[in-house]
């Protein structure tokens, strides 16, 4: 069994409590920046890793939304719960390392906390790149690895313990990942210490 096939499982066997280990993280801010992440969406929108469906309560009715996941019985969940509040909204189950869409395809695409867990990362955010249209728009709120030199160390000492039990890395280097997968116009915030940040990104590869 590969990493990809791992990690999908272990996302299946956790989908039936998964609201409940992530109640937490709705009281510690990340709903508010959710929403803040949301209200940025423009257009034709692919949301990857969509999990059980934080995100979809805050996206306008109307939406033209894609929504996937790889893991069949997490999305199922955000469907069951949200099918009816966004009936425009197409769920697909999907691996984002693997996208079955044609180029230049989407305005925007979301992700939230996914790219911890996508075992190649470069090749995800890649494929992202490919299906986005020239000068869309990558907006992702992602948990990464803090250069501070004492918290760096210990969340690369520490980050087997989520690897294993969920294929989650809490040491991913994403500005730089995407800088390897050719992105260039890249903004990062800082949410909560150099750890929790909103990176707003260009499809900028048509530019002269």
């Amino acid at each position: 069994m590969n990493t990809n096939e791992k990690i999908k499982k272990r996302y299946n066997r956790i989908a039936s409590y998964f609201d409940l280990l992530q109640k937490p993280m709705g009281t510690s801010g990340f709903d508010k920046w959710r929403k803040k992440l949301i209200e940025q969406v423009n257009g034709k929108t692919l949301e990857v890793g969509v999990g059980t469906g934080k995100n979809l309560r805050f996206y306008n009715r109307d939406i033209d939304l894609t929504a996937i996941d790889f893991s069949k019985n997490m999305l199922e969940k955000a469907k069951a719960k949200y099918r009816k509040e966004l009936p425009m909204a197409n769920f697909m189950e999907m691996d984002v390392e693997n996208l079955d869409f044609e180029d230049n395809t989407f305005d925007t695409v979301v992700t939230s906390c996914v790219f911890c867990s996508v075992p190649n990362p470069i090749k995800g955010l890649q494929e992202i790149k490919r299906v986005l249209k020239p000068n869309g728009q990558l907006i992702m709120l992602e948990h990464v690895r803090s250069n501070g030199k004492i918290l760096g160390a210990l969340m690369d000492w520490f980050n087997f313990i989520p690897l294993n039990i969920i294929g989650d890395n809490i040491n991913r280097k994403t500005g730089e990942n995407l800088r390897k997968a050719g992105f260039t116009d890249i903004e990062e915030v800082k949410l909560w210490k150099d750890v929790v940040k909103f990176f707003n990104v260009k499809n900028d590869f048509l530019k002269p």
